[in-house]
């Protein structure tokens, strides 16, 4: 990590994987169809994160993240999920330069920029490396993990481009427009 990563970086990845603890505990629905698969809110907060707070901050956010969820909700950690979480925030906080929330602009462009990625990253890293690992790390049965990860996936999807596209947009307001302060 060394120099470059910002006290105030490093806060948030403590303070971000703390709260994806908590929303991943408290403020998920488990779904009836699918075993140990829920509607997940922690992904939009761990995408607001990942746009605010950059790719390494994302990343260590999901992973430490869920890897404490694991270990306090189910007593282990599923490392094949904890690498996708890791890798999903790592690669919605790089794709997010594009975005630049700082100049408080998020629009319908940056919008459907951000659901793109986001939806893009979830996809391979749900539907194809999630259920890869399962396999090949614990030797689950490929049409329960294929299922899993497909359905977490969409879950994942949708709750990102809902509940994290709300984030942002108020993150943004938050912001000062570019070019909005004019001196006199």
């Amino acid at each position: 990590m060394g120099k470059n990563l910002a006290i105030k970086t490093i806060v948030a990845i403590g303070i971000g994987a703390a709260v994806f603890v908590i929303l991943g505990r408290f403020a998920s629905i488990p779904t009836v169809v699918v075993p140990n698969t829920n509607f997940n809110t922690n992904y939009a907060f761990l995408a607001l994160m990942a746009v605010v707070f950059g790719p390494i901050a994302g990343g260590l956010i999901g992973l430490i993240g869920h890897a404490l969820l694991d270990s306090i909700m189910w007593g282990s950690i599923w490392w094949s999920w904890v690498v996708v979480s890791a890798l999903v925030g790592f690669f919605i906080g790089f794709a997010a330069k594009r975005i630049n929330i700082e100049s408080g602009e998020f629009g319908k462009k940056q919008i459907i920029s951000f659901n793109i990625t986001q939806a893009i990253v979830q996809i391979i890293g749900w539907g194809l490396i999630a259920p890869t690992l399962d396999i090949l790390i614990y030797a689950e049965p490929a049409n329960k993990v294929w299922t899993q990860g497909i359905v977490a996936g969409l879950l994942n999807i949708v709750t990102v481009a809902i509940l994290g596209t709300i984030l942002l947009a108020a993150y943004a307001k938050t912001r000062v427009k570019s070019g909005s302060l004019k001196a006199e």
